[in-house]
């Protein structure tokens, strides 16, 4: 009955109908969009945030905030450098920062971290409770690195009593990051270790219709506790 209704209209008002369903579909997408960019949720930023900075996770963070997605891998990228810089003046190794790095990478995607619904304050601005349980990797593996570095230079002082060569300072130094690393690598792929769970507060604002800021000590703060200081095999002998 529809197609026979449809067939007896004239050819113009076929071509009205058509239109105007145009028209609506077009509509209807340039408002869906419009309803997209200016809906924000404090909370869903903060988690694109969190799960781009530390998990390299960027589709949602793409998605609100519309940069490309090359530039929100660069997050990532970047707080891996700003963490690798930190052994600039050290003692390690050339050959092992790749693998050190590599390693805090994998850490770094598996902090632990939930997002709480977003509160609107008074002044328009947003807090958002996050829970985290601290990373505790460093400090609890810390003492079996020392055991371990301990049995390396009571291997060296055999040898050497024995008469074998002394190893440079260098040869000793690469050895202890090379333990320090496997350590490590060995508690990561053994399953992490955590601490008891906490709540830290972001203070949000928006900016435009695209643009938000978390506060940045919040965040610092949160950075600092999502994985407790390390130890570094520094200055071991």
């Amino acid at each position: 009955m529809a197609e026979k209704t449809l067939r007896k209209l004239s050819k113009k008002k076929r071509i009205i109908i058509t239109v105007t369903i145009a028209v609506i579909l077009v509509l209807g997408a340039a408002v869906g969009g419009w309803l997209y960019v200016n809906r924000f949720d404090a909370g869903e930023y903060v988690q694109a945030v969190l799960d781009t900075s530390y998990k390299n996770e960027t589709d949602q963070y793409v998605e609100i905030t519309g940069i490309p997605k090359e530039d929100a891998e660069k997050i990532f990228e970047n707080n891996l450098n700003a963490t690798m810089a930190g052994f600039e003046d050290s003692e390690m190794p050339e050959e092992l920062r790749p693998q050190y790095r590599e390693l805090f990478g994998e850490i770094a995607g598996k902090v632990s971290y939930t997002v709480d619904e977003p509160k609107r304050e008074k002044d328009g601005s947003y807090t958002v409770t996050v829970m985290i349980k601290p990373i505790t990797l460093f400090p609890d593996t810390y003492e079996l690195f020392q055991t371990r570095a301990q049995e390396y230079a009571s291997q060296v002082t055999d040898s050497v009593m024995n008469g074998a060569e002394m190893p440079s300072d260098e040869e000793m130094q690469s050895q202890i990051y090379q333990i320090y690393y496997d350590v490590l690598k060995e508690r990561v792929d053994s399953g992490m270790l955590y601490g008891g769970a906490r709540e830290l507060t972001l203070h949000v604002t928006k900016e435009g219709s695209r643009e938000f800021t978390i506060n940045q000590e919040d965040m610092d703060a949160l950075d600092s506790a999502l994985i407790e200081d390390a130890e570094t095999p520094e200055g071991e002998d």
